[in-house]
């Protein structure tokens, strides 16, 4: 799939201030913008409207600053659908002039652009993440579905740099069943730790 073309609008499917519910800066006031298209398709995404972005209103860069700058917190998060679909470089800075961090959640699957504080790589096995995107990630986030999603971790484990943050994520719907198999394997594994849907159990957005 090519490049979604974008020239100062990105299509907007939802943005709104929030607690970031998930790894390294759980907790944390955020505002998320979330950006229509998707080219991975997870069959468990939780937010398959977001695939299309003919779906989704073109806003430009402007009106997104302006809609989040009217909230207090400076933590902004970049996330889709694949978000790397766009070229986030004019949002970016434009949020750092503002005085946010930025931050994206990205599978890595499509060219980086922007420029970012915080890299959150979640590579999923439908698209496999590029291989110039990996050692940039301050942040691994693998969403365990089954049991083989342990192995497949450690292969982007392996390749992340010292320094990038390793989290496991049982995926929401099965998250009874794997979420022990989760806790037991980083005993036995201690460089990961564990990231929870913490927003959904507080039924926040």
């Amino acid at each position: 799939m090519q490049m979604l073309p974008t020239i100062n609008t990105l299509p907007v499917m939802e943005a709104f201030y929030t607690l970031q519910g998930e790894g390294f800066h759980q907790g944390r006031a955020a505002y998320f913008i979330r950006l229509g298209g998707c080219d991975v398709g997870c069959f468990w995404c939780d937010v398959k409207d977001s695939w299309d972005a003919t779906k989704h209103p073109q806003q430009s860069v402007d009106h997104i600053l302006n809609e989040a700058k009217k909230f207090p917190g400076r933590l902004a998060v970049i996330t889709g659908g694949e978000p790397l679909l766009h070229d986030l470089t004019d949002l970016t800075n434009g949020l750092h002039e503002l005085g946010f961090e930025t931050n994206i959640e990205t599978s890595g699957s499509s060219p980086l652009s922007g420029n970012w504080d915080w890299i959150c790589l979640s590579p999923k096995k439908f698209k496999a993440p590029l291989s110039e995107i990996i050692p940039l990630a301050n942040e691994l986030k693998v969403i365990v579905y089954n049991k083989h999603d342990f192995e497949w971790a450690e292969t982007y484990a392996n390749q992340v740099s010292p320094s990038c943050k390793l989290y496991l994520q049982p995926e929401w719907d099965k998250a009874s069943e794997v979420t022990p198999a989760i806790i037991h394997y980083i005993q036995q594994n201690p460089k990961w730790q564990m990231s929870l849907q913490v927003h959904k159990y507080l039924q926040i957005p």
